[in-house]
């Protein structure tokens, strides 16, 4: 199995990213937070899960080891793939959902899209203390607030990442405009991205219908 992947990044797009090591290109799956750090010609560490199916071989790439094991873990409770796993990560840092189970916060674990309320109680049920307490390190998750002034380039490739995860483009739009309206800036800083991704991902969680 593969754990993990040291190269040069070939290429991004918005659920993707290719890795070049020894000329060989590896497609790695991942979050929009940790593509949203890697830099095309630049070179760059992932820690990596490899999925095998009958017809396939899938890497999934993590900024850490430890969102790397979140994400086999929460694969443990039926009804969880890989692809819902990833959104999980999308929306909540590990320690986050590590919260959300252990606090059996249905609300917070129902803003991934495509968890609905019995979803996230079998999540709960399943888990138990499997994901272990929050390790208290790492960045905690910022609130709309902390997203700081600089291009809106960066604005639109949040929302950009929003839709490629399947919200529509004008709600997607329209709470990445209320997270940065609140923040009190009309742009977002590059290493801001991951920030503001998940603060609206909050704001779109809380409008579910």
């Amino acid at each position: 199995m593969i754990a993990s992947l040291t190269g040069t990044v070939a290429h991004v797009t918005l659920d993707r990213a290719v890795v070049d090591v020894g000329g060989v290109g590896y497609l790695v799956h991942a979050t929009p937070a940790t593509l949203a750090a890697l830099r095309v010609g630049e070179t760059a560490g992932v820690a990596t899960s490899m999925v095998v199916r009958e017809d396939s071989m899938t890497l999934y790439g993590f900024a850490d080891p430890d969102e790397r094991d979140v994400f086999e873990a929460v694969q443990t409770v039926s009804g969880v793939g890989p692809r819902l796993a990833l959104a999980m990560l999308a929306v909540h840092t590990p320690d986050a959902l590590r919260r959300a189970v252990a606090g059996e916060d249905l609300a917070a674990l129902t803003r991934v899209p495509g968890i609905g309320r019995k979803g996230a109680q079998r999540i709960v049920l399943e888990l138990g203390d499997r994901l272990g307490p929050p390790s208290g390190t790492g960045v905690a998750e910022a609130a709309p607030s902390a997203a700081a002034a600089a291009s809106a380039d960066h604005s639109e490739r949040v929302v950009e990442a929003l839709a490629g995860l399947g919200w529509p483009a004008k709600q997607a739009d329209d709470a990445v405009a209320k997270v940065l309206a609140e923040a009190g800036t009309e742009a977002v800083a590059a290493d801001e991205v991951a920030t503001t991704l998940r603060a609206a991902l909050r704001v779109l969680g809380g409008h579910r219908g």
